[in-house]
């Protein structure tokens, strides 16, 4: 019998399947709370969000989107949110 250890960060199939999967959550998360607040969410703010994998900026983003008035406004801290969005 042979033992597999999956430690963090070694990239594994395991590992990258979970992580996918927090961010799809973390997006998800993201987007709902917008939704229940009625805050209107363009194509390129929902594409940048769903194609994040910085789970600490979802994390980030995900805390700003219970106050922000503008979907626009979850990037502001990054100091871009006058930046088109491409």
């Amino acid at each position: 019998m042979s033992f597999v250890s999956y430690f963090p960060g070694r990239g594994t199939v395991r590992e990258t399947a979970y992580l996918e999967g927090r961010t799809e959550g973390a997006a998800k998360g993201i987007l709902s709370v917008l939704e229940v607040r009625g805050i209107p969410v363009t194509d390129s703010v929902r594409e940048r969000i769903t194609s994040c994998t910085d789970l600490d900026r979802m994390d980030s983003w995900l805390e700003r989107s219970r106050t922000v008035e503008r979907a626009e406004d979850l990037f502001d801290e990054e100091g871009n949110a006058d930046e088109p969005l491409s």
